[in-house]
């Protein structure tokens, strides 16, 4: 027997990838086995398609817009956990009323075609109004944004099994954008409540 034979290489993975591989296995074949158990399973499975797990890949923005209402819950969970806002007293509706708009004006900026112009928030704008009017101060306004995008992430890691791989780390980019977009024009409509942004405005896709 030769030296390389006789050897017997161990590859330790680390522990974040076994999970991830255990978690989407469809059967863990543990040694020793014989050759005869794989055929037959490879043969179960062709003869039954159904047996086969498969995951629908989705993009970015079907995900969120699939999750929007988790999301929403997400958000106001934190925000209602110590978060400074909390210390004016709101309904739910008002609290996340505008939560469904800046979402899908999210949801609608991560459709776009790359080179495209995204247009501006109307929903942004007037959450800054209404959010001066319910006397928020501008940490606050900027806290609840900061915890909008930390639940639109957390979605995302609970959706990373059906994620499209190939685009994710653009669409990473583009939703903090937007979100940072979205806050820049409630802070003008709270500074400048007479300011009006035009549906037509637009600025460039980072």
């Amino acid at each position: 027997m030769s030296g390389l034979a006789g050897t017997t290489r161990v590859v330790r993975w680390p522990a974040v990838w076994l999970a991830e591989i255990l978690s989407q296995a469809d059967e863990i074949l543990v040694k020793p086995f014989l050759i005869g158990s794989i055929t037959e399973l490879i043969r179960t499975r062709l003869a039954d398609p159904r047996t086969v797990k498969r995951v629908k890949v989705e993009s970015v923005a079907s995900i969120l817009e699939r999750e929007s209402e988790l999301t929403i819950q997400n958000w106001q969970d934190l925000v209602e956990d110590g978060a400074e806002p909390t210390c004016i007293p709101l309904s739910r509706a008002d609290r996340t009323g505008h939560l469904p708009r800046l979402l899908q004006d999210l949801v609608v900026r991560l459709r776009l075609a790359s080179g495209s112009i995204a247009p501006l928030s109307i929903a942004a704008h007037d959450h800054g109004n209404m959010r001066r009017e319910q006397g928020y101060t501008v940490p606050m306004v900027i806290e609840e944004s900061r915890i909008l995008q930390v639940s639109i992430f957390t979605t995302l890691q609970r959706n990373m099994c059906c994620v499209e791989f190939s685009k994710v780390l653009m669409d990473v980019v583009t939703i903090a954008d937007e979100v940072d977009s979205q806050l820049k024009q409630a802070m003008i409509s709270y500074v400048a409540p007479k300011v009006i942004v035009k549906p037509l405005a637009f600025g460039l896709v980072g």
